[in-house]
């Protein structure tokens, strides 16, 4: 009775969905625009670097500023869709520098003219010349920031920009 018990335990624990490790990230463009997300994998696959094939949650939304310029995530993917992603489970980030064959290219939902994410729509590229987005299928040159500058993900996923500046007017106050 012991030992049946032990194994319906056994089966219930396999039978269990796996638990997936959430993290939120957040990059800083140039000229104000920045990228919200989070990303979501089994914790089967800590320990080392995930590709797109992997991942079962993720999405990103991007700002200029306070002013909401659109999103992506997992949900609307399709067979046309740019995706592209590395991350790299142990330290926590994605490997930038935008190169395919290092593994360090990034594009989720804008390819390398960074001009194929829908309209409306929002995508980022993390390619060999700068990592910058798309919006509304439309290439935002002036977001480019070097294609080997750090992206990292924290588990805290409340808040991954920090607190954002106050306006003018509500420091008058």
């Amino acid at each position: 009775m012991i030992r049946t018990a032990r194994l319906a335990l056994l089966a219930a624990a396999l039978a269990a969905p796996a638990q997936a490790a959430t993290h939120a990230f957040c990059w800083v463009g140039a000229n104000g625009y920045r990228m919200e997300g989070y990303i979501a994998y089994p914790d089967t696959l800590a320990g080392r670097v995930i590709t797109q094939d992997e991942v079962t949650g993720f999405g990103i939304s991007g700002w200029r500023a306070e002013r909401y310029l659109g999103s992506w995530s997992l949900k609307d993917l399709t067979p046309e869709t740019t995706w592209v992603l590395r991350f790299d489970t142990r330290a926590q980030a994605f490997p930038m520098g935008g190169l395919p064959a290092e593994g360090t290219y990034q594009a989720w939902n804008a390819n390398g003219f960074v001009t194929d994410c829908g309209d409306p729509g929002f995508g980022f590229n993390g390619g060999n010349q700068a990592q910058d987005i798309c919006v509304d299928g439309v290439f935002i040159e002036e977001s480019g920031v070097p294609p080997d500058t750090p992206l990292s993900a924290a588990p805290d996923t409340s808040n991954p920009c920090g607190p954002l500046p106050m306006s003018r007017n509500a420091r008058r106050k």
